[in-house]
């Protein structure tokens, strides 16, 4: 049986899943185009996805902000239609053997900060929120008991396009390569758990709390996260470093830390995040990642974060360091490195009188550094 939604989206092989609901690869059958299909039962216990397709259209239009085609409910499921994107910050992190080089870190530094001040233009945090509920777009259609059965049947595939990952604070699964045309483009995916930093009604900032619960990844939550306050601007950027440093070390100092229990684990990456001098979490890193930090951390609850000035911090770093804004990325350099290998590879097993150190010279492009990354 072809499965589809809205009528003219077909669903295809799923290639992510989640806590809360799974992605499918879709086909548009009148265009020929593909999509992802965000699905999500509608007797689940927390249901957000709807939520989110409204956090979307709030926030539409922006650079790196996935498109939302279409939102309802079909049969047993609500489904939300979206762009098809690339893998995660974090895939490619493990595919380059959980080291960014500084040239790469600062690249997407630079699309990061925009993206998180877009978001904040919107009057919208990346944080956890709880959930409203009322109508958005949904449409009403017969029962289908049989969806779960045949979704159950579909073939499964490697998840290249939207991570499902219930997103709580900044992280890197969250942050999404484009394809195509876009392919050196960051996106922000996972607006489920996205909160107001301002009253819809009033336009003030939310007021400041304290006693609230750390939800979500504590290994790049925030300091005043750990300590119970109520999240703000500060605390995205803040978390950003984080995301950055841990590109840069390949780990943060507060990763591993056993404990019994979540909330006593907690309170131990609270208690190294909050020891860790930043001169000592950033050493060996350009100064320029202490000043970013301690930026954010210095800043209070309702501050608007200047921008334009973390942009400029690394922007000067990327020019002092001589490197070139052509967007190549460490992943789009190993991937090609592989290839040649391959290729050189394959021909000398047709020049079997040629030495390996022979095969790989000849092979390499010239513009190829001799050492790999």
């Amino acid at each position: 049986m072809d499965l589809r939604v809205g009528n003219k989206y077909r669903i295809g092989r799923k290639i992510g899943s989640g806590s809360f609901g799974d992605i499918y690869l879709g086909t548009n059958i009148i265009s020929g185009e593909e999509i992802a299909i965000k699905l999500e039962s509608v007797k689940a216990k927390h249901p957000q996805l709807e939520y989110e397709a409204r956090v979307y259209k709030s926030i539409a239009g922006g650079v790196g902000i996935p498109f939302v085609r279409w939102f309802g409910t079909e049969c047993d499921y609500n489904a939300m239609v979206m762009d098809l994107l690339g893998p995660s910050l974090e895939d490619l992190f493990n595919f380059c053997n959980r080291k960014f080089s500084l040239k790469t870190v600062l690249l997407l530094a630079d699309q990061l900060i925009s993206r998180i001040e877009y978001i904040h233009a919107k009057s919208f945090l990346h944080v956890s929120v709880f959930l409203p509920s009322g109508p958005l777009l949904s449409t009403t259609v017969p029962e289908c008991s049989r969806w779960a059965t045949l979704l159950q049947t579909l073939p499964c595939g490697i998840a290249s396009s939207l991570l499902s990952s219930l997103l709580r604070d900044i992280k890197p699964d969250n942050f999404v390569m484009g394809i195509g045309k876009r392919g050196n483009q960051v996106n922000v995916i996972d607006f489920g758990l996205a909160k107001k930093y301002r009253d819809p009604k009033t336009h003030f900032h939310i007021p400041y709390r304290e006693n609230k619960n750390l939800t979500g990844t504590a290994r790049y939550a925030s300091i005043n996260t750990h300590l119970g306050v109520e999240q703000s601007r500060r605390d995205d950027v803040e978390s950003l470093g984080y995301v950055l440093l841990y590109f840069c070390r390949g780990s943060l100092p507060w990763q591993g830390l056993k404990a019994a229990t979540k909330k006593q684990k907690y309170d131990r990456i609270m208690e190294k995040k909050m020891t860790t001098p930043t001169e000592v979490l950033c050493r060996g890193f350009p100064n320029e990642f202490a000043i970013y930090l301690n930026y954010t951390r210095s800043l209070r609850f309702d501050d608007k974060p200047d921008y334009s000035y973390l942009r400029k911090i690394f922007r000067d770093l990327f020019i002092r360091e001589g490197f070139q804004y052509d967007y190549v990325f460490d992943w789009t350099v190993y991937k090609y490195q592989k290839n040649a290998q391959a290729i050189a590879q394959a021909q000398g097993q047709n020049h079997p009188d040629v030495k390996p150190q022979e095969k790989v010279t000849r092979n390499r492009p010239r513009h190829q550094p001799s050492q790999g990354y």
